[in-house]
């Protein structure tokens, strides 16, 4: 499934709705959302378990631009968005982080 975006008219933001699948975190107990848009904040940005064992965050986001990001599973594992827009090197080790682009 693609990354949600819902674009405002009344200001220049978009609501984008973050998801990792129940398959991709293997009954982990606690998601984070991790990217420029936060600092990198472990803690900022916690994902909610859904029902359906996957686990999901809307975050508001200036458009105009692109951020980097990526999920850290049970504080440990760091994993990509499987719908990622794209995805480029990582600055700081040989693995790549997922990019919205809004």
């Amino acid at each position: 499934m693609p990354i949600a975006k819902q674009f405002l008219k009344s200001k220049p933001i978009a609501k984008v709705t973050f998801e990792l699948p129940a398959e991709a975190v293997a009954g982990a107990k606690l998601v984070s959302l991790v990217g420029d848009f936060n600092d990198w904040d472990v803690a900022a940005q916690p994902l909610k378990k859904q029902k359906d064992g996957s686990f999901k965050t809307v975050v508001e986001l200036p458009i105009g631009t692109e951020y980097q990001y990526r999920f850290i599973i049970d504080g440990e594992t760091w994993a990509n968005d499987w719908a990622a827009d794209k995805y480029v090197p990582s600055p700081v080790s040989v693995e790549e982080n997922s990019v919205v682009v809004l």
